[in-house]
């Protein structure tokens, strides 16, 4: 198994995000399963999204708990080991 598929992958999005759209494109493209919060809809991640992040934008995605902010393929590939 490669790091990459162990991976706990978390995409904390809203419905009309297309950089959230294009992150699980992305994710799907790669075969990786993600966790995926829609911060419009439950308040509670909203909230732990702020309290980690500082931030409201969208996409922020949690890889082994390690966040990136926005669809930064880059450090998305280097934190999968990809």
């Amino acid at each position: 198994m490669t790091q990459a598929t162990q991976a706990k992958i978390e995409i904390y999005t809203t419905p009309s995000c297309a950089y959230c759209h294009m992150a699980k494109e992305y994710f799907k493209s790669k075969d990786l399963a993600y966790q995926e919060y829609d911060v419009m809809r439950d308040a509670q991640k909203r909230q732990e999204m702020i309290t980690e992040t500082g931030q409201m934008g969208v996409p922020v995605i949690k890889i082994d708990g390690k966040i990136v902010i926005g669809f930064n393929k880059g450090k998305i590939n280097e934190l999968l080991g990809i």
